[in-house]
């Protein structure tokens, strides 16, 4: 999938769901969230389908699920394995961890290959606040997925003015003493945050000075494309590596190869893009898969994917996939 820009587009976002347990402040909205009736998201066959085609016919490599969260649509297992024969060079999947413990087992041997688990405090009473979850049972879920192999295990925190960013240090150390990366993130003003992001947002500035202060950083060279910039980070004998992912101050547009596709059948050339083509015709045809509508809507969402960084959008961080 190469666009007009030069970039390959080779890795695919695939959201799962648009349903979580969790009322995280960054991404569900209040109140009744605009969940989408269950008719209208794609099947675990048609998901595979498209990532079989994705894969055949562009060179597709890598596939993130993603949801809401992605372990609350039953059996997710079954559409790893249905992925894993696809021949992908890697399955990865990120998940908030609360159900995750129950899961691991069946997912790894599935086919999964790795895992980015969000974790926004250590601290109980912070973490119901900011998530409305239970940090023991996220905890839980990372602890299961220490034990299955799986490398490397990422942690992502979106830093929060007045929140958890005083815990930048311990949730460093906490990481780097177990072997994780932890990735800092900062708050996109996607949907529901819009009204208070100017209140809530760190920029990553922020948090290196911060980390400098008590480690010692250097960058390091990153994939090409990828969102985080990595740096290690040495403290007391202990040794890893940190990413920061800056959309609002260091914008990655231009080398940006991720396309997503909405639980809802909707490719999406960014995140920050509120709509793009159904491929729900396609999959759904009378006569079976229709393939030229298909590479319609791919050529579509591809040749929409911006070199500039776009700032605002109006869709759901739920609906979207992170």
């Amino acid at each position: 999938m190469l666009q007009t820009h030069g970039r390959r587009v080779d890795h695919l976002r695939l959201s799962v769901t648009d349903r979580c347990g969790l009322r995280c402040v960054y991404c569900m909205p209040f109140g009744e969230p605009p969940h989408a009736p269950r008719e209208e998201i794609l099947s675990f066959e048609e998901m595979a389908t498209v990532v079989r085609r994705l894969h055949d016919e562009y060179g597709l490599t890598r596939v993130r699920i993603t949801g809401g969260e992605p372990l609350v649509r039953p059996q997710l297992h079954r559409l790893i394995a249905q992925l894993d024969r696809i021949g992908l060079e890697e399955i990865s999947m990120t998940t908030n961890g609360q159900v995750l413990a129950r899961s691991m087992d069946a997912l790894r041997e599935a086919g999964l290959s790795r895992l980015n688990i969000s974790l926004d405090s250590l601290d109980p009473d912070r973490y119901r606040r900011t998530t409305g979850g239970d940090l023991t049972r996220t905890l839980e879920g990372i602890e299961a997925a220490d034990r299955s192999g799986l490398r490397p295990l990422k942690i992502n925190t979106v830093v929060l003015r007045g929140e958890n960013e005083e815990e930048i240090e311990d949730l460093t150390s906490w990481a780097l003493e177990r072997g994780y990366e932890i990735r800092f993130l900062e708050l996109m003003a996607i949907g529901c945050v819009q009204d208070v992001h100017a209140n809530l947002f760190v920029p990553t500035r922020e948090v290196r000075e911060r980390l400098g202060r008590s480690f010692a950083l250097e960058p390091l060279e990153g994939e090409p494309g990828a969102p985080a910039r990595i740096w290690s980070a040495k403290r007391d004998g202990v040794e890893g590596t940190v990413g920061f992912i800056s959309p609002e101050t260091e914008p990655f547009c231009t080398s940006c190869r991720r396309l997503r596709l909405t639980a809802k059948g909707k490719f999406l050339g960014c995140i920050m893009h509120d709509d793009g083509p159904d491929i729900r015709p396609a999959l759904r045809a009378p006569g079976g898969f229709d393939p030229d509508a298909f590479d319609a809507a791919v050529r579509q969402a591809v040749g929409s994917k911006p070199i500039d960084r776009v700032y605002v959008s109006w869709g759901h961080m739920m609906s979207i996939g992170g």
